[in-house]
């Protein structure tokens, strides 16, 4: 009987929430932080790094590179080097504000399934470590700018190939973050309250990232960029979780 009753005062307690699709999704596995407080934090951790990246990368780091000119590059890199640090900084927040969005995105969705929304999880969290071995080549050109010998052919060299070994190693991170969005994408889409034609579309982006990541490995020659094409499921989820998403409390 204490066991009847446990368990109706626990479904009076936490609430089922009805799906779209005509099946209650069940809100009493999570504890501590809200529905609501989840996707504030989400939304606002994406709409952080979307303002951030563009500046950190596109106006600093893909800036200094000369494709095919190594010294004109090193002169680039030496005359920005406050920028570059800063780029770095950027950088650094967003591998923090990554682990961050992976726990708010997982704590979203672990209602619909909760083994499948931490597998998502951890796939973002590889992908902001990658990011991070990766991010060690940019430090690495840092230092080669106190080089007395800055001059020389052979520092030019190597801060083109530190460069270049950064943006591989995003490159090959980024594959794995397609992982993450295509997982992300399922189970938007099973959950009943996110609408499936933005679930739809971060699936998209998942594959525009992961087929731009094998292009890359694969060919030399690769230009497609398939990315800049299927984003905007990205940015669309921002808003989503910001507007919509924040609504939802127990």
């Amino acid at each position: 009987m204490k066991e009847s009753l446990s368990r109706k005062l626990g479904q009076a307690q936490f609430p089922s929430l009805p799906g779209r699709s005509g099946y209650a999704v069940s809100l009493n596995n999570h504890q501590g932080l809200s529905l609501k407080q989840a996707a504030v934090i989400a939304g606002l951790g994406l709409l952080l790094m979307a303002l951030i990246a563009p500046f950190s990368y596109f106006q600093v780091v893909e800036g200094l590179i000369v494709p095919g000119d190594a010294a004109a590059t090193a002169v680039n890199v030496s005359s920005s080097a406050n920028a570059l640090r800063w780029a770095i900084v950027g950088f650094l927040i967003i591998i923090i504000l990554d682990v961050l969005v992976a726990w708010a995105l997982y704590v979203f969705l672990r209602p619909v399934n909760k083994m499948l929304s931490l597998l998502a999880a951890w796939f973002r969290v590889i992908y902001a470590a990658l990011f991070a071995v990766a991010l060690n080549d940019l430090f690495g050109v840092l230092h080669l700018v106190g080089n007395t010998g800055l001059a020389d052919f052979p520092v030019h060299g190597q801060m083109m190939l530190f460069l270049q070994n950064f943006q591989s190693g995003w490159d090959l991170s980024l594959f794995v973050f397609g992982v993450h969005l295509l997982l992300l994408g399922v189970l938007m889409y099973q959950s009943g309250y996110m609408p499936k034609i933005l679930a739809s579309l971060v699936v998209l982006a998942g594959i525009g990232y992961g087929v731009d990541s094998i292009g890359k490995t694969l060919w030399a020659t690769y230009t497609l960029d398939l990315a800049i094409y299927t984003f905007p499921g990205e940015v669309l989820l921002i808003f989503w979780l910001l507007i919509k998403g924040r609504k939802f409390e127990l």
